[in-house]
Order: structure tokens, then sequence, then C-alpha cells
């Protein structure tokens, strides 16, 4: 147990250069959280760029030694803050995204939750080593386990393994062949898209019908081929299975690296 807890601050610290790393890069990103309804629209994206701030500045104690019990409280108190910030996220601004490490446009899911937990355990245990992650030896080889349950649990990497997958089913298979659950027809979703205002929103960017489908949590994502300014693109349709309201539905514009392009932030509900 002392190997592995010396270990976690290696992973700790990656992580949150990772982190850190995707708030730089894109600082926008903080309009599309919950930290406008938060801290106030003009104070979001400096609040978002303080965070990635804090994380370097723990990334860096705890992966350059000397080995200081301080630095796994401080990654300790930082992913109790992000877990309080999602749950709050979830609850009073459900279309929010993470704004974890940048790049996804999807709200905030238990999975982002169910992360920011296992990071403030990760933390917890690193808070019980005696020694730097440099001493920890086979210690370290557990991380790979880590490190892989950190990312399923990351939508921000979902295109580089899980949307693939959900490629090779959709190939496998035509999309009216089935359902994308137990519950609700494909052809009800499409339905759904159809008379909602966000598919109104960008209706004239459109090249295909649906061409993929998956059920995450409380939501069901639609996709179609689309092009915005003359690049190829994909229109992804967030549909959530508890609200059946037209305005309810939200869609997003994304490139193929899966950078926003496009997302309607006021619809009309009216036709």
């Amino acid at each position: 147990m002392g190997t592995l807890a010396a270990a976690q601050p290696l992973l700790i610290g990656l992580l949150l250069l990772w982190s850190s790393y995707g708030k730089f890069a894109d600082p926008q990103q903080a309009d599309r959280t919950a930290l406008p309804r938060l801290v106030g629209d003009s104070r979001a994206k400096p609040a978002y760029q303080a965070v990635a701030v804090v994380e370097v500045l723990i990334a860096l104690a705890l992966l350059l030694p000397p080995s200081w019990a301080i630095e796994a409280f401080a990654a300790v108190a930082l992913s109790a803050g992000f877990t309080g910030f999602l749950v709050y996220s979830k609850v009073v601004v459900p279309e929010a995204s993470c704004g974890c490490a940048g790049k996804s446009a999807k709200p905030v899911g238990n999975r982002a939750i169910a992360r920011a937990l296992l990071l403030l355990a990760t933390a917890g245990l690193a808070t019980t080593a005696s020694t730097g992650w440099w001493s920890a030896g086979a210690g370290v080889l557990v991380l790979v386990v880590e490190a892989v349950a950190f990312a399923m649990l990351s939508a921000e990497l979902d295109r580089y393994w899980l949307l693939p997958l959900r490629r090779f089913r959709i190939r496998l298979s035509h999309p009216y062949a089935g359902t994308a659950s137990d519950d609700t027809p494909l052809v009800a979703t499409q339905r759904r898209v159809l008379l909602s205002p966000a598919y109104r929103a960008v209706d004239g960017l459109l090249r295909s019908d649906i061409h993929d489908y998956w059920d995450d949590e409380e939501w069901r994502f639609v996709s179609y081929a689309a092009r915005y300014d003359g690049r190829r693109a994909t229109a992804v349709f967030a549909v959530p299975h508890q609200d059946s309201t037209p305005a309810a539905i939200r869609v997003a514009v994304v490139d193929e690296a899966g950078l926003t392009l496009y997302r309607p932030t006021m619809l009309a509900t009216a036709g």
C-alpha cells in the first residue's frame, strides 16, 4: 500500500497538467460551464484561468522533489472543489458543460462527477505516502489501470476510443434496424429532433440523415453530417429522456477535432 500511495502524485500531477492545458488553450470554454451563473459573466473567464494556474502549481509541486504531504492535501482540496462544482452544475445549470479539460460540449453527467470523485480518492490516498513517486518502484505500474479508468470517464477523450467503437457498431447494422435503448425507438427521437427549435436553427447546415446515435445517462445524442463556413462538420443533438418539450433539445456543430463551431444559445419555441 505504501508504494501505491507514493505513486499517486505522478498520475495526479499529469492529470492536472492536462486539465490546465485545456483551460489555457481554449479559455472560451468558460462561457459553456456553470461559471457565468456562479461568479458572473465578466468573471467567468478569469476564474477559469485562475483554476488552471492553481492546477499547474499543484501539479508541479506533486511532480518535482522534494515530497511534502501538503501537496497531496492541496490536491484533495482542489478535487473536492471540482466535485462540488460539477454537482452544482448538474443541479443548477444542467445544460452546462464540464470545462474540466477543454474541448467537450457535453452537459455535466455522472461520468464527469465519477472522474472527480476518483481524483479525490487518489489524492486522499496520496496523503498517506511517506516518499515521493520516484521511489514507488512497481507501484507505478498500477497507475496504468487508474489512467485507463480516468480515460473511460473522460468525455474529452471519447473521440479517440468510444466514438470509433460506436461507428463500428453503426457499420454492422443500420441505425433504423433497432433502437439505441430498450425504451425509446430511434424514429421517435428523430421526430422530436425534427420538431425542435434546435433543428430549425441548424437545418440549413445539415447534409445527411441520422448517421450516429447513442445514449449517455439521461441524454440521447443524435448526430448528422453538416457543413459550417465551408468546412466539414457534425451537428450533435442532445435529446433529454425525461423532458419531452421541444425547447429542451440542444444542438452543437463541431469540427472533426471535436471543437465547437456553432452552438445556438437562444432558441425560439415558435414555429
